[in-house]
Formats: C-alpha cells, sequence, structure tokens
C-alpha cells in the first residue's frame, strides 16, 4: 500500500488503525504517550499519517513480546 507521508487522518480512521477508542487516544495524548493532531480548521483536527504508523510500529507485536 502506497501513501503520502503528510496524508492526514480522522479520529476513526486513528480508531481503526490503532484499535484505540477515542477516551483512550485522547488519555494517551494528555500522557504523552501518543501523537497530538494538527488542527486543520477551528473545529477540526487530523492526525499525520506518518506519526500514527510510527506509533503503531513501536507497539510490542503480541501478548509479552518486547516493543522494538
Amino acid at each position: 500500500m502506497l501513501t503520502d507521508p503528510d496524508v492526514l487522518l480522522t479520529r476513526r480512521e486513528v480508531e481503526r488503525r490503532t484499535g484505540l477508542s477515542r477516551s483512550t487516544l485522547y488519555r494517551k495524548m494528555r500522557n504523552g504517550t501518543f501523537p497530538v493532531p494538527v488542527k486543520v480548521s477551528e473545529r477540526a483536527v487530523r492526525w499525520r499519517d506518518r506519526d500514527i504508523r510510527a506509533y503503531v510500529e513501536s507497539r510490542p507485536r503480541s501478548y509479552g513480546e518486547p516493543a522494538p
């Protein structure tokens, strides 16, 4: 799958890609353990595809396996 590193993702797409709920996303952002979004308008934010991919890649592959 080819993607542009500057593609911006909606919250729902981020939820699908990470398997995290909305409340978990925002809790992790407050704790500094999840990428913060880019404000694209007064009422809309988006996450950079490259940031979400890096987050997913940094996670352990399976239960008990350390992150890379």
